[in-house]
């Protein structure tokens, strides 16, 4: 009962010291011990929002003015997942993400003679709509739309659009169903 309590301290505390260094949080959140290496400005979570051990949010570039990652209500990220953003993500509310996901909006360029490190980034914003649930180990790539209520299975690589409602898998991932 003891280590419930210091627990739940220790989380909101955690949660104050982000809002204090720019973290954009509207009501409670749950945040376990969460990474946000930069700009913390650039991140919105919605009330109710539940980020797990070892989830990374980073922000790359200038600090904007407004947010670069944007978390709804009621949505939930498992442990050691990494959203990496340099244009947009949004991830709608009441969504479960699973453990080990990566979810980018952006890649580097490939021009031959110069580094990769040194070639700038080309991005698209990432939407996962409302009520989605993303297993375990999935990859998210640049310019796509999640429909509300979609599934996306474990290990899927998602580098186009799902249709709202649908059930996808693979590599890359392909539509095998709707949910009924």
């Amino acid at each position: 009962m003891l280590i419930a309590l210091f627990q739940g301290v220790l989380r909101r505390v955690r949660q104050v010291w982000l809002q204090f260094r720019g973290l954009r949080c509207h009501g409670r959140c749950w945040l376990q011990s969460v990474e946000i290496p930069r700009n913390h400005a650039d991140i919105e979570l919605q009330a109710g929002v539940a980020l797990d051990c070892g989830v990374i949010l980073l922000s790359t570039g200038t600090a904007t003015s407004s947010p670069r990652i944007h978390i709804g209500s009621g949505t939930y990220i498992n442990r050691h997942t990494m959203i990496d953003a340099s244009e947009r993500i949004e991830i709608g509310a009441h969504c479960m993400i699973g453990p080990f996901c990566y979810i980018t909006d952006h890649d580097h360029g490939t021009k031959l003679g110069l580094p990769i490190a040194e070639q700038p980034l080309f991005g698209s914003a990432v939407i996962i709509e409302d009520g989605c649930w993303i297993g375990a180990h999935v990859t998210i790539l640049k310019g796509v739309r999640i429909g509300a209520g979609a599934i996306v299975g474990a290990g899927a690589v998602v580098n186009r659009d799902v249709a709202r409602n649908s059930i996808v898998v693979g590599v890359p991932a392909r539509e095998i169903g709707l949910r009924s």
